[in-house]
């Protein structure tokens, strides 16, 4: 059961806020604050979530289920596999593990600490700090690479963001690289959309303001992924209004509240160069993949598609956890870089095989798949929030690129806050 804690188990809450505090200012630390220790500082996460593993073990609140036990044997079995029978490299196998055995995990921890309280506290705290953070990556893409606040990790004085269009580049605003950015915006378009949906439940001044700053956000990173991941979360809001009718009036506000920011935005020079870059970027990227279907097609479910059918051609027990990632590279060859997939369902069924790995997948999106079942269950009673948050885990949790840290955290943090979001359903 999820069980409402309030007012017990306070130091592991706090530690979750801690894990949720250092995935948004990581690369911060890894940039600016402490660049010589950039490389330890990949995982500065783990240690709170190992933590919090421990503690839950000792008190009970660790609930076992399919989905748990599962991926722990598969992560178990991984590291037996890569070191005896595949690199053979300790450090890769465990830093590939950790994401099964670590990570993973703190899911069901986070769902079961949490109560519904936190949960919209969290996002309310979210919502805050993405006025600072829209005014950073404006910041970034003004300013030369070369500028402080574009310093890339460890301090690297080439930059931090990565190609954009007509010269400017994408901005990482705190994170280590722009996907953070992406993933942070699109976490907070969940919420944000929650909150006009139930005004009572954030301030309002607050609130506009943040829309405010998400719009201008879009164009600001240069991502496609933030404005398709933004049009999901819309998306999840009609289907919403339409089952509940309710929630017109809501809607009407927010999309009120949208066109008049997108008119004020429209008047600053600063909005307008960045929608110039974000929609050639978005034409020329369009034209190279075939229109908006080959978009979809070739970047969400041809890579999936791709993935399994290249399976048969993996070895049985693939090439070894680890070995997919950045760092695993780095640590086998010395250079990084994708040994045999970019893709994350090419990188898990290449490294743990086609069973193992086809049955991480499945796990994943077993997982979603019954988080959707509870969200819609919620929704015919006129409750939101785990709704309108599961707009957002749909992107990260199936096909999350879980190799890279900060992926993997925003995919930890939504599972956990959408269960907490059920209180006492079954999952």
């Amino acid at each position: 059961m999820i069980e409402n804690l309030t007012g017990k188990n306070q130091l592991m809450k706090y530690g979750i806020w801690l894990y949720f505090f250092l995935l948004i200012f990581e690369g911060a630390l890894r940039k600016w604050i402490l660049p010589g220790l950039s490389t330890p500082l990949l995982i500065v996460r783990d240690p709170v979530a190992l933590w919090l593993i421990l503690m839950a073990l000792k008190k009970g609140l660790l609930p076992s289920n399919i989905y748990l036990n599962c991926m722990l044997v598969i992560g178990l079995i991984g590291i037996f596999i890569a070191i005896f029978l595949d690199h053979g490299d300790l450090a890769v196998a465990l830093y590939g593990a950790r994401i099964l055995i670590i990570h993973f995990p703190l899911i069901f921890i986070i769902g079961n600490i949490f109560n519904r309280d936190d949960v919209e506290r969290l996002g309310r705290v979210l919502v805050f700090i993405s006025i600072p953070m829209v005014l950073l990556i404006a910041t970034q893409f003004y300013s030369p690479q070369s500028a402080w606040v574009n310093r890339g990790l460890g301090g690297d004085l080439a930059g931090a963001g990565f190609s954009g269009a007509l010269g400017f580049y994408r901005p990482p605003g705190t994170f280590s690289f722009t996907n953070g950015n992406a993933l942070f915006f699109a976490f907070v378009a969940s919420y944000v959309i929650y909150f006009w949906l139930n005004p009572k439940r954030m301030n309002r001044v607050v609130l506009t303001i943040a829309t405010i700053g998400l719009i201008a956000a879009i164009p600001l990173s240069i991502s496609r992924s933030l404005f398709f991941s933004v049009l999901i979360s819309l998306g999840f809001a009609m289907i919403a209004t339409l089952r509940k009718p309710q929630f017109i009036g809501h809607v009407v506000l927010i999309a009120g509240i949208g066109f008049i920011g997108l008119g004020l935005l429209k008047e600053t020079n600063f909005f307008t160069t960045s929608t110039h870059a974000f929609t050639t970027r978005f034409e020329n990227a369009n034209k190279a993949e075939g229109g908006i279907s080959g978009v979809l097609g070739t970047r969400y479910i041809g890579g999936m598609s791709s993935a399994l059918k290249k399976s048969s051609k993996i070895p049985f027990f693939g090439y070894g956890l680890g070995m997919g990632t950045n760092a695993g590279a780095m640590l086998l060859t010395g250079n990084k870089g994708f040994l045999f997939s970019e893709e994350e369902w090419g990188r898990v069924i290449g490294e743990l095989g086609p069973v193992m790995g086809i049955s991480v997948i499945l796990i994943r999106l077993s997982l979603v798949a019954k988080l959707a079942l509870f969200a819609i269950r919620k929704l015919n009673n006129g409750d939101l929030l785990p709704w309108m948050l599961l707009s957002f885990a749909v992107v990260v949790i199936p096909e999350g690129q879980w190799a890279q840290p900060t992926s993997l955290g925003f995919s930890t943090l939504i599972g956990g806050l959408i269960i907490a979001s059920l209180r006492r359903q079954r999952i």
